[in-house]
């Protein structure tokens, strides 16, 4: 409990009116880079006067952020405490297909990789478990976790979420309902993750929430134009149906 209360509090009451938003470990790092290049001012201040005073503000700064537990930059991109940021990314579109079919399809997990392109693979272990690769964008990497189904209403919904220490902390939902008309299905896909750690982790992640939109977009369009062509040449191309719903939205 002690370290959960000095965590909400500055080193020194008063240094600053901002919400604190940088963990412990940011706090000694940013306190020791002040300290050093702070010294290495001091030390050729007579020397290289000009680039002396630029190293002293810079490391006072360092200081001050470390201290304080404050820091603006972060601020100004959406981080104003410790907590961490939960990405949600929604999409909403109709499939020509009866609900429990389209259910179905992507109950049956090793089928997603067949639309969702950013997926190299996804091996099913068991009813439950199942081991899902990523491709980096331009392959540069792929990144690979666990996750099991937390949720399963067949016909109507699947939950996902990966399982404790794995490299992507994130989680999906997806519901199936009929559409009004009677002529397909609504399928409504909510994708969330955690980025890494500390404020880097989640300022990177809000800088990076409008590329996984678009990738998450483009998965969902393809299941779209994949599920509505399959009777006839079960290719993508040529729908012409290959626009999302139009609540389609990042949360």
């Amino acid at each position: 409990m002690a370290t959960n209360a000095l965590e909400k509090k500055p080193l020194f009451e008063g240094l600053t009116k901002g919400s604190i938003n940088l963990e412990w470990p940011e706090r000694y790092i940013s306190i020791a880079a002040g300290v050093k290049i702070s010294l290495s001012g001091l030390k050729n201040v007579f020397s290289s006067p000009f680039t002396s005073i630029l190293k002293v503000g810079a490391g006072g700064y360092l200081i001050t952020r470390g201290i304080t537990g404050h820091c603006e930059l972060y601020t100004q991109m959406g981080k104003n405490s410790t907590e961490p940021v939960n990405v949600n990314i929604r999409s909403s579109f109709t499939i020509n297909k009866p609900r429990q079919e389209v259910y179905e399809f992507w109950r049956q997990l090793d089928n997603l990789p067949k639309f969702m392109k950013h997926l190299d693979t996804v091996e099913v272990i068991d009813s439950k478990r199942s081991h899902w690769v990523l491709k980096l964008p331009t392959n540069v990497a792929k990144v690979s976790w666990d996750a099991e189904i937390v949720n399963d209403e067949p016909g109507y919904a699947i939950g996902w979420s990966s399982l404790p220490g794995s490299t992507i902390d994130n989680a999906g939902k997806v519901r199936f309902k009929d559409a009004e008309d009677g002529s397909g299905t609504i399928v409504d896909v909510v994708i969330s993750y955690t980025p890494p750690a500390g404020g880097v982790g989640t300022v990177a992640g809000h800088a990076l929430n409008p590329l996984f939109k678009k990738m998450v977009d483009d998965d969902v369009r393809n299941f779209k134009q994949y599920m509505d062509v399959e009777s006839t040449d079960n290719t993508l191309a040529g729908t012409g149906a290959d626009q999302p719903h139009s609540n389609s939205a990042v949360l």
